[in-house]
């Protein structure tokens, strides 16, 4: 089915078109025109004149057959539902009367990979959103070319998104209809099964399609489902009037910038402002809440949007943010970390233009408050909102993923890929988010398999929260390319190589081990989920039992004070000090004296992503003395025949010891905020430079291909 939409100028065009048409191509054909509501319409008539085919003003509920004419009648709006034309009364969309858009996004949906859009010569943009849902269907695009356009903005508008694969003249249009009507792709009654019409030992066109187009981008799609190739693929093969497979590969082998449009093709990006409104509702009032509760001021809100094409979502999320802390004194940092595998789409997020119709979802005063109007047409997004945002090129399925992170958003991605893939990635998720993080998948998807690592909090917005574990996942990091025959192959990587590093991790780690306190995290059951630190000082493993249970563990000395902090924390829900616990170490000095320690204890409750159950994070801070005390302070019983002048000097070095053990806490803490401080700032910059520090890595990959028989490429 073919929709032809048109305007200004556009009776000339749809003449010249239908006159040269066949009339037994098996097609049926829509023309969509802006006509006054008041005067009937004498189109159908004078289509009539110029072709054999029925032409036919429709009616609401008409069934469209092949090689037939429709014309929609005026002051309606058209829409297709399983084959039947329904009409409704026009009705303005952000001031604007947009039958074609409407039409064509309802001829997609109906038809898939057998819809056909074609843009002719008319004002303003109707249209051009159109054609991009015909072409995410698998269809085909034409818009008509200036030379014979008598109004070029429609066509110019659609040829602008980057989504019409022909632009000619009427005439020439209709040659190229013909030319698909016969094409053995939309000759078939059902989509042709490509992929699977291959079994594993003879799939060498796909496996050399595969090759090619990792070869050139870096990406491997063997683990996408395969519908969404198919249509891809064979929407290719229909522009280029291919038959097979092989003809295809071999067409990409010979023509380059094809293997680059078919990789653009498959990743194109289906995107809008604040997509499922009540998605970003929910997040404003449940989940930013909760991840904003326990941050200190100068600590960072870290979130990732993953896949997130030309940025809409991005900006979507730091406006909700800037709106839930609007009525609060402060705004902590925010870091959105945005990345795509797309290079032209995170090269348009980056500059945050958007014309007029991309801004539908965005109220009026959001438009105003968070937009700045451009001279040339569209908006432009704030700097206040863009400063949140770092855009980087990076690749879910291979490249290292970000850490430490409060919020993660992927959606609408996962339902291409693969079931293993998804759970691969899912690990990854789970390994990059905080202990009480979110991730936020698009409301075709779940968590699936992974259940043992997120649990629901919206089931209707697919919000989930990160479960606790003992230990993250192992994954690691692969590109494992198909071959091709007579092209250069880099080597399969075997997978029990690998490089187990990450910078920002690794350095990381180092200010945790460093400066962070030991710590544990139980539940109310008081068994250990998660221990950081050498806590062999504090807690031992009871004899014949593998049991965690942290009472049980604690040495001797400890166990009342964490007793009482653990009670009282768990009965108040509030954080509990235990300063100046003594603890004896066992060991016995020459004058008999045993060896002690001391350390102040911290209790913190805390109920991750909304559940139900109480966790404790128990904190262990040892006091360093400055020095051995019989080494500095004058004993207890020597005291007593202290002289006043003594007992005075003495005073003095004490205070003097407590003043320097202040002052060295004060000054490692501030020590700590600067490094963690330089740290954030280095992971920015880091992320910002993504691409070319990955493009870097490729390079010296190559390189060591060249000295080593079988390269690494594997993160952890």
């Amino acid at each position: 089915m073919v929709g032809i939409a048109a305007s200004a100028g556009g009776l000339e065009a749809f003449t010249e078109l239908i006159r040269h048409l066949p009339t037994d191509t098996g097609m049926a054909f829509v023309l969509i025109q802006h006509l006054s509501p008041d005067h009937e319409s004498q189109l159908s008539e004078i289509l009539g004149r110029v072709t054999a085919m029925p032409v036919r003003e429709v009616k609401d509920q008409m069934r469209v057959e092949p090689n037939a004419v429709y014309v929609i009648p005026p002051n309606a709006q058209m829409t297709l539902v399983d084959g039947i034309l329904r009409l409704a009364p026009r009705q303005k969309n952000n001031g604007k009367y947009l039958p074609a858009d409407i039409f064509f996004e309802s001829l997609a949906t109906d038809r898939g990979n057998k819809a056909i859009a074609v843009v002719l010569s008319g004002m303003d943009g109707d249209g051009a959103e159109g054609v991009k849902a015909v072409k995410i269907a698998g269809g085909v695009t034409f818009a008509e070319c200036d030379a014979t356009a008598q109004f070029n903005s429609m066509p110019n508008t659609a040829v602008a998104t980057g989504n019409v694969d022909f632009v000619l003249p009427p005439q020439a249009i209709a040659t190229e209809l013909s030319n698909l009507s016969r094409n053995p792709f939309l000759a078939q009654s059902e989509p042709l099964q490509l992929i699977q019409e291959f079994p594993p030992e003879t799939r060498d066109p796909l496996n050399q399609i595969f090759s090619l187009l990792c070869t050139t981008t870096g990406v491997d799609f063997t683990q996408y489902k395969p519908a969404s190739l198919e249509r891809r693929i064979q929407r290719r093969m229909l522009l280029y009037k291919l038959d097979s497979l092989a003809a295809y590969a071999q067409y990409l082998q010979t023509h380059g910038d094809e293997i680059q449009a078919l990789y653009e093709e498959i990743l194109i990006h289906v995107t809008s402002f604040f997509r499922d409104p009540h998605v970003f509702e929910k997040m404003k009032t449940q989940i930013f809440p909760m991840i904003s509760q326990n941050k200190a001021s100068d600590v960072p809100l870290r979130i990732w949007v993953a896949g997130c094409s030309t940025g809409e979502e991005v900006y979507s999320l730091a406006i909700c943010l800037l709106e839930f802390f609007s009525d609060r004194a402060t705004v902590p940092p925010i870091q959105i970390f945005a990345t795509d595998i797309s290079e032209t789409a995170i090269s348009k997020a980056r500059t945050g233009l958007y014309l007029e119709r991309q801004m539908e979802g965005v109220s009026p005063e959001r438009k105003s408050r968070f937009f700045v109007p451009q001279a040339e047409g569209g908006y432009q997004i704030s700097s206040t909102i863009r400063e949140f945002c770092v855009f980087a090129h990076h690749n879910l399925c291979d490249d290292p993923p970000f850490s430490n992170l409060d919020l993660i958003s992927c959606r609408n991605l996962l339902i291409y890929l693969s079931d293993s893939l998804q759970e691969r990635i899912m690990a990854l998720f789970h390994y990059s988010l905080n202990l009480t993080g979110y991730l936020v998948l698009g409301t075709a998807e779940s968590v699936k398999a992974a259940s043992n690592l997120f649990t629901p909090v919206d089931e209707v917005c697919k919000i989930y929260a990160r479960k606790l574990s003992l230990s993250n996942p192992l994954f690691a990091f692969t590109a494992t390319p198909a071959l091709v025959p007579g092209l250069h192959n880099p080597q399969r990587i075997p997978e029990n190589r690998s490089i187990h590093f990450d910078l920002g991790r690794e350095v990381d780690q180092l200010i945790a081990n460093r400066y962070m306190p030991l710590s544990v995290v139980v539940d109310e059951q008081m068994q250990i989920l998660h221990m950081r630190g050498d806590l062999d000082l504090y807690l031992k493993l009871t004899p014949s039992t593998t049991e965690l249970n942290l009472l049980s563990m604690a040495r001797e000395g400890l166990v009342t004070p964490l007793r009482t902090a653990l009670y009282q924390a768990q009965t108040e829900n509030v954080l509990v000090r235990q300063e100046e616990i003594q603890m004896e170490l066992g060991e016995r000095f020459s004058d008999g004296d045993v060896s002690r320690t001391r350390l102040n204890l911290e209790v913190l409750p805390f109920r991750p992503a909304l559940m139900n159950a109480l966790y404790f994070l128990v904190l262990f801070n040892p006091i360093s003395p400055s020095a051995p005390a019989s080494a500095t302070f004058t004993s207890p019983a020597t005291v007593e025949n202290l002289e006043p002048v003594d007992l005075a000097r003495e005073l003095v070095t004490l205070r003097q010891a407590l003043s320097a053990a202040t002052q060295r806490e004060l000054s490692a803490q501030a020590h700590l905020q600067a490094v963690i401080r330089e740290q954030n700032q280095l992971n920015q910059n880091l992320r910002v430079a993504n691409e070319e520090i990955l493009s870097s890595n490729e390079e010296r990959l190559c390189c060591m291909k060249e000295k080593e028989d079988t390269p690494i490429h594997n993160w952890n």
